[in-house]
């Protein structure tokens, strides 16, 4: 080695933050399903990689082995997690192999011509860990096939499918080895997101149905019922009483911009109130429509109960009075700016200005648009009466007159 110059391992391990996201890339870029975005992987694969790759490199320096058990406590909980995800055993193995081809080749390209005993060893190390790593993704993917547990989860699905879907369940329960409670929290998931690549759908569905779990059991310190197909889910939490209801919906609130920061969708959660068992049908569908409404009128992912959209709930209930509102404000429908105009009068009153300003324009030109929404629809923005009638209108305007598929036990 030439005088000052560090060691070959030493320079991979300053350089590792980035060899370690190349390994990720030249990984998945064979083997991903089409469709899936290569942040389903980032945040749960590159912190591994990060710390097994740091510990072999120092493993290496001190001129020693790892063992299985040290390999296998880096590589065993993200292999479980795909397998809980099904993503295919030889797809992941595949990615482990292409990322290991290209720490050679880096290790290759590093490397000075008088580094060939070094390359060596760094070379025939990183073998014997792929080895390691080979058998802890087999031996963890064939431990979650046969897990005890994965029958009774499944029972648990087909029980909380068969509440929500108004169906008998005493037999279910008994399979579940599960308590029905004499009344729940009916909880409805829903994520608004784009559809994606049926391969990569089903996998991406896998990983959000085991994350949202984990956060529902984290906050109810317990296995919570849950159905979810990817985009929509219901989940039962047993009644918390009365006095635990605002903090539990807190909780809940924080789990949603929780789910939207990790999942990297909006995520809005819904509830209506607690019932009994043979009311959780009905819950599921009502605070479903809780979601959608939430989002239709722009309000940021989180939870809803029927008190933050009370109004808006009920003016957009399936009626003849619905349909009429929506008529109020059709001949709107081909004119975006005196919809802007609209929407900012409300929000904003008798501020003139604060409203002219919102949407960008000079108070006279907002009052000109008013008196165009008046001339079209035949009601007043000004006149306190006819504003209401208006925001009713646009409300209903807004939200779709359909409910949210519940989801059902099919297995994904």
């Amino acid at each position: 080695m030439g005088e000052g110059r560090a060691s070959l391992v030493q320079r991979l391990r300053v350089r590792w933050p980035e060899i370690a996201e190349q390994m990720l890339a030249d990984g998945l870029a064979s083997t991903a399903p089409a469709g899936l975005p290569a942040e389903h992987f980032t945040a749960e694969v590159l912190p591994a990689m990060q710390l097994s790759g740091h510990a072999v490199l120092e493993a290496i320096a001190a001129d020693r082995e790892l063992t299985y058990d040290e390999v296998h406590a880096f590589v065993g909980p993200v292999a479980e997690h795909h397998a809980e995800d099904r993503l295919p055993l030889q797809v992941l193995l595949a990615g482990v192999h292409g990322s290991a081809q290209a720490l050679l080749a880096t290790a290759a390209e590093t490397a000075e011509p008088d580094e060939t005993d070094q390359l060596i060893v760094v070379g025939t190390r990183l073998l014997s860990v792929l080895g390691h790593i080979n058998l802890s993704v087999v031996s963890t993917y064939t431990a979650v096939e046969e897990s005890i547990f994965h029958s009774e989860r499944e029972a648990r699905r087909e029980l909380c499918a068969a509440l929500v879907h108004g169906r008998p369940y005493a037999a279910l329960a008994a399979r579940a080895d599960t308590t029905v409670a004499d009344a729940y929290l009916v909880v409805t998931v829903r994520l608004f997101s784009p559809p994606e690549e049926s391969t990569a759908q089903t996998l991406m569905a896998r990983r959000r149905m085991r994350v949202i779990q984990r956060a529902l059991d984290e906050l109810t310190s317990t296995t919570t019922p849950l159905l979810f197909d990817g985009v929509n889910g219901v989940a039962l939490l047993a009644d918390p009483g009365s006095g635990e209801a605002t903090a539990v919906h807190r909780r809940l609130d924080g789990v949603a911009r929780d789910l939207t920061e990790s999942l990297g969708v909006p995520v809005y959660l819904g509830s209506i109130g607690t019932v009994a068992p043979v009311g959780v049908p009905t819950a599921a569908g009502d605070a479903a429509d809780l979601t959608v409404l939430a989002r239709a009128l722009k309000r940021p992912p989180g939870a809803y109960r029927l008190d933050d959209l009370l109004v808006e709930y009920q003016v957009t209930r399936p009626s003849s009075a619905r349909d009429r509102l929506a008529d109020r404000v059709a001949p709107l429908n081909d004119q975006p700016h005196l919809l802007e105009a609209l929407e900012a009068h409300l929000r904003h009153g008798a501020n003139r200005k604060a409203a002219a300003d919102e949407v960008h324009v000079h108070p006279n030109t907002l009052s000109y648009r008013l008196r165009r929404v008046h001339e079209l629809t035949g009601h007043d923005p000004s006149d306190p009466h006819e504003s209401r009638v208006l925001a009713a209108a646009l409300t209903v305007a807004r939200v779709p007159d359909e409910r949210s598929p519940m989801p059902d036990a099919t297995a994904l």
